[in-house]
């Protein structure tokens, strides 16, 4: 497989896995760092949580670091033995080498990284981009997925390309030409609905600056995919979410999913408030009770 990079060069790749082990020192959680060799390549895994508690993999927002959406379900470490991998071909420690997350490469890639760890069965938990990955394990691995929550879920529907191109792509662009704080304010006020820490905004504005950004979106899911899928599904949303908003994300996710178990949505943008988060992992925490037992 021919290396790929990422990174538009060294120094903003280390600027990125500075940010990384930042984020994992203000975590204050003991992890485990294990790289797995996959047929994609390397991968590296944040593992937490008592070792003899149930396995629940969580995974990463897009264009971001595996630390940043993982903090925001630091309540679960206390009684799930949790697997955070950081996606391949996206900022962190894996390796860079991009995968289609229109077809069954990351239902593969989760797959061998069950095999590694003699995980059979596992609880799925991911934000945006790590929804729309667990959506690709449904579609064609779904015997693996003991239940899931997605999390402004990627992979069901898509916001307005109009209001995306208005509220985001346009400050984007002027912020990658002359780093405008200005700008970037704009763009992570709109993704959180004026509530984004201030350390996260640095780093997704060095991840802007310093990393080709991953364009695809993960396919949207189809009924016929998930004819075979059974496993209890909690979806949530947000009403103010530019990129999945709430109402098209709820329809759809009721047409398609089989078993939709327990639907939320939140007065939120795509990141969620410290005070969606401590909600958002209240009914996280009663799902999981009553469907993983």
């Amino acid at each position: 497989m021919s290396k790929h990079t990422i990174y538009k060069n060294e120094k903003g790749k280390q600027t990125i896995l500075d940010f990384y082990e930042l984020y994992i020192t203000k975590l204050e959680v003991n992890f485990e760092r294990v790289f797995v060799e996959t047929s994609f390549g390397k991968t590296h895994v944040l593992v937490t949580g008592p070792k003899d508690g149930r396995p629940i993999f969580i995974f990463q927002g897009g264009n971001c670091i595996n630390p940043m959406t993982l903090s925001w379900f630091l309540p679960l470490l206390q009684n799930y033995r949790v697997f955070a991998p950081d996606t391949i071909g996206h900022p962190g420690f894996s390796d860079e080498n991009r995968i289609s997350a229109r077809d069954e490469s990351f239902a593969c890639w989760i797959s061998e990284l069950m095999g590694h760890f003699d995980i059979e069965k596992s609880a799925f938990v991911g934000p945006s981009y790590g929804a729309g990955i667990i959506l690709r394990l449904a579609a064609f691995m779904q015997e693996k997925i003991a239940c899931s929550v997605l999390v402004s879920p990627a992979g069901i529907q898509l916001g307005s390309k109009l209001e995306m191109i208005k509220k985001i792509l346009v400050p984007l662009m002027l912020f990658k030409l002359n780093g405008s704080s200005k700008q970037m304010n704009k763009i992570a006020n709109i993704m959180s609905d004026y509530s984004m820490k201030e350390i996260d905004k640095e780093i997704i504005g060095n991840i802007f600056q310093y990393v080709k950004l991953e364009q695809e979106m993960p396919k949207l899911i189809e009924k016929r995919e998930l004819v075979n899928y059974t496993a209890p599904t909690m979806v949530i949303s947000g009403e103010k979410d530019v990129f999945f908003p709430e109402q098209k994300i709820q329809k759809t996710a009721k047409e398609i999913i089989p078993n939709l178990t327990n639907y939320y949505s939140f007065d939120m943008g795509h990141f969620p408030s410290q005070k969606h988060l401590s909600q958002i992992n209240d009914k996280i925490k009663e799902f999981l009770h009553s469907h993983y037992k």
